[in-house]
C-alpha cells in the first residue's frame, strides 16, 4: 500500500471550529429571535453527542483516515481487523463448558472472569476478533482416550456403529449451552445462522458466533438427525473426528509410516458418504475436511457441489503430519473455491519439535497454502480450546493482531490479509447457501438414504399392523 505517514494531520481540529462557529450562531442568531421561547444549552454534551453521530459527520469528508507507515504492521493489523471481521474456523470453548461447568454457566460472570483458556471476553475482545465458530465437539464413542489422545494409530476400541452411545444427546447439549452462552451476554456476542450476520454484528461491535460438529458420529450415521442439527443452528460439519464412521475413513485409520501415495488402507467416503455430501450441499451446510484422511478429501472434493473448507488443518508439505493437507488436495481445493483454515497447534506446526514451535511457523503454513491454492483460499482455524499445545506468539486468542502482523511483515498486502482474516471463508459460505437455493429450487428433496448395514431393531409386525400387509 502507499506511504500514507505524509498525510496531513487530523482533520478533527476543522471539526471542532465548525461546530463551535455552529454553536455561536445558535447562540447569536436563534436563541435571541426564539418565538418559543425555547432554551438552546450549547454545552450540553449529549446535543453534541447526537449532532456528531448525524448521517452529515458521518460522511467521508468528516471521517478521519488512519494515518501509518505501511512497515508500521501492527498499525496495517489492527486497521484490517477493525474494517473486517477476524472469523475463527475452529475452538473447543463449549466442551470446556460442558465437560468442566456441567453445562452450569449461570452463576459465572463472564465479563469479569480472566479464565484460563485460551478464550474468554478479555483475550477476545483483545484479539480484536469478528466471529467465531464454536466447534460443539463430542469425543468418538470409543472414549476421550482413543478418540483424542491417540495421533499415531487406530486404538482398536472404538465400538461398532450399531452400537448405543451418547454422542448425539452430547451434541445437542453443547449446542444449547452455546446459544445459552451467546444469550446470556447480548451486548458481546450475536448468534449467526448466515453470512451477511456476521458482517453486522462485526459493524455492531459484537462477535458473531456460530456452530459447528465435529465428527459425523455426532449424528449418529444419520441424516434425518443432520437435518435437525442444521434446523438448531449448526452450519458446518467435519466429515470425522479421530475415527472411522459410517459416512468416511478418519486420518487415524491409515498407515502414516507409509508414503501418503501408497496407502492401501484408506478406504475414503464410503458410498454413504456420498449421500451425505449431497445432503450437506442441498442444506447449505458446510462440509469440513479437517481430520479425514487424505482419500477421503480427494473424493469428496470430486462429489462436493459447493466449496469445502478445513476448518483447522494446515499443509502438509510444510510439516508432514496426517491432519494436514497435501498438495494435490490444495490444487483441488482452489478448483473447488474452497479454504484451508490453518490452525494454531504446536504438533501440526513443528511435528519433530512441537515445543519449538511459534507464531512464525504457523505464518509459514499460511504463506505455502497461498502459495499453492491462492490468497483466496487460506484461512485462520485456531483450534483454541482443544489442546494444550500453542505455539509462542499465538498462545491464546488475545493474540490475532501479532498473527495478522506477522503475516504482513512477510510481504502480504492488506487486501490478501483481509482475504484470510474473514473474506474467504465468508465467501465460501456465501457460495454454499447460494448453491442450496439453486438445488432447492430445482426440485431436490430431502435425502433419505440410510447407511446399509443400520440394525433397525426386531420386525414389528406382532403387535403392530403393516403399512402394507404382506401376503
Amino acid at each position: 500500500m502507499a506511504d500514507q505517514s505524509k498525510q496531513s494531520g487530523s482533520i478533527w481540529p476543522t471539526i471542532a471550529l465548525v461546530a463551535t462557529i455552529f454553536a455561536a450562531l445558535l447562540s447569536i442568531l436563534i436563541v435571541p429571535f426564539n418565538p418559543f421561547n425555547l432554551t438552546i444549552d450549547v454545552h450540553n454534551d449529549a446535543l453534541w453527542s447526537r449532532i456528531l453521530s448525524s448521517p452529515i459527520f458521518s460522511s467521508p469528508i468528516f471521517t478521519p483516515k488512519e494515518t501509518y507507515n505501511e512497515t508500521d504492521f501492527a498499525s496495517r493489523a489492527r486497521a484490517i481487523l477493525r474494517s473486517t471481521p477476524l472469523v475463527d474456523g475452529h475452538n473447543d470453548f463449549p466442551f470446556l463448558l460442558r465437560s468442566q461447568l456441567r453445562n452450569q454457566i449461570y452463576q459465572h460472570d463472564f465479563t469479569q472472569l480472566h479464565l484460563g483458556s485460551h478464550s474468554d471476553l478479555f483475550k477476545m475482545r483483545k484479539g480484536m476478533m469478528g466471529g467465531q465458530f464454536w466447534s460443539v465437539w463430542v469425543p468418538c464413542p470409543g472414549g476421550i482416550d482413543s478418540g483424542l489422545l491417540n495421533f499415531t494409530a487406530p486404538s482398536g476400541t472404538e465400538p461398532g456403529l450399531n452400537e448405543p452411545n451418547w454422542a448425539v444427546r452430547d451434541t445437542l447439549e453443547q449446542i444449547d449451552i452455546t446459544k445459552r452462552l451467546v444469550a446470556a451476554y447480548p451486548s458481546h456476542f450475536q448468534l449467526c445462522t448466515e453470512p451477511s450476520c456476521v458482517r453486522t454484528a462485526h459493524k455492531a461491535g459484537k462477535i458473531a458466533s456460530m456452530i459447528g460438529i465435529e465428527g459425523g458420529h455426532q449424528t449418529g450415521n444419520s441424516l434425518g438427525a443432520l437435518r435437525l442439527l442444521f434446523d438448531n443452528g449448526v452450519r458446518y460439519m467435519t466429515l470425522t473426528h479421530n475415527c472411522d464412521n459410517a459416512f468416511a475413513a478418519a486420518w487415524t485409520g491409515v498407515d502414516a509410516t507409509k508414503p501418503m501415495d501408497s496407502r492401501e488402507a484408506d478406504s475414503g467416503l464410503t458410498s454413504f458418504g456420498r449421500e451425505l455430501v449431497r445432503e450437506m450441499n442441498r442444506l447449505g451446510m458446510l462440509v469440513d475436511l479437517s481430520h479425514v484422511s487424505a482419500n477421503t478429501m480427494r473424493d469428496t472434493l470430486h462429489v462436493a457441489r459447493a466449496p469445502v473448507i478445513f476448518s483447522h488443518s494446515g499443509a502438509y508439505t510444510v510439516q508432514n503430519h496426517d491432519r494436514n493437507v497435501p498438495d494435490d488436495v490444495l490444487v483441488k481445493v482452489k478448483s473447488n473455491g474452497g479454504v484451508v483454515m490453518v490452525p494454531a497447534v504446536s504438533f501440526f506446526l513443528n511435528v519433530k519439535h512441537p515445543d519449538q514451535a511459534t507464531v512464525e511457523d504457523m505464518v509459514d503454513q499460511i504463506f505455502h497454502v497461498a502459495s499453492v491454492a491462492g490468497w483466496e483460499h487460506v484461512g485462520i482455524g485456531s483450534d483454541f480450546d482443544g489442546s494444550l499445545a500453542v505455539p509462542k506468539g499465538l498462545e491464546d486468542t488475545s493474540k490475532y493482531p501479532h498473527l495478522l502482523a506477522r503475516v504482513l511483515a512477510r510481504g502480504a498486502t492488506d487486501e490478501q490479509a483481509k482475504m484470510l482474516v474473514g473474506n474467504n471463508i465468508l465467501r465460501v459460505w456465501e457460495e454454499a447457501e447460494k448453491t442450496a437455493r439453486k438445488i432447492q429450487k430445482g426440485g431436490e428433496l430431502p435425502n433419505e438414504a440410510y447407511w446399509a448395514d443400520r440394525e433397525w431393531g426386531p420386525d414389528p409386525g406382532d403387535i403392530v399392523p403393516y403399512l402394507f400387509p404382506r401376503t
